[in-house]
């Protein structure tokens, strides 16, 4: 947890990072049930397979699955239920621009608590090709050598 900031992170999405460049960062809120957010505060949350859409002006998640609560009975929603983020009206239009016109898309990135509100950070993304994840790949490999390499010369 970052203490400073208030900040404790819930999910990451990692194959976001692996699959896209990602261009832009934004952060929005997450409208939320009860039951979800006790859920989330015990860390019951996954975005591997989320996706957001800008529908009629706003802005919504599809397939991030929050677990239900165990005590949470009756009042448990669906897991998988599209979920609306809360961003402003100006972020939404230049988001919905930039969309359309050069063929990025949106990603989740992060899920995490700000001080007591959930929030989700959002990648204006732009799919990388075959050629460009193995030159990733590829970088890190030998980042990693290198480290190896210096790490047995210094001991």
């Amino acid at each position: 947890m970052n203490k400073d900031k208030g900040i404790r992170m819930i999910a990451n999405n990692k194959k976001a990072y692996h699959d896209y460049f990602i261009e832009e960062k934004y952060e929005a809120g997450v409208s939320l049930h009860g039951t979800e957010v006790k859920a989330l505060r015990m860390g019951k949350c996954s975005i591997k397979e989320a996706f957001i859409r800008i529908e009629n002006g706003e802005v919504y998640i599809y397939g991030m699955h929050v677990s239900p609560y165990e005590k949470g009975n009756i009042f448990n929603r669906d897991p998988l239920r599209v979920k609306k983020l809360l961003m402003h009206r100006s972020e939404i239009l230049k988001l919905q621009g930039q969309i359309a016109e050069k063929g990025y898309t949106l990603m989740p990135l992060q899920v995490y608590f700000k001080n007591s509100l959930v929030k989700v950070e959002i990648g204006l993304a732009r799919g990388k090709k075959l050629y460009d994840k193995r030159q990733d790949i590829a970088k890190k490999d030998m980042r990693r050598e290198a480290e190896r390499d210096f790490k047995v010369k210094n001991l």
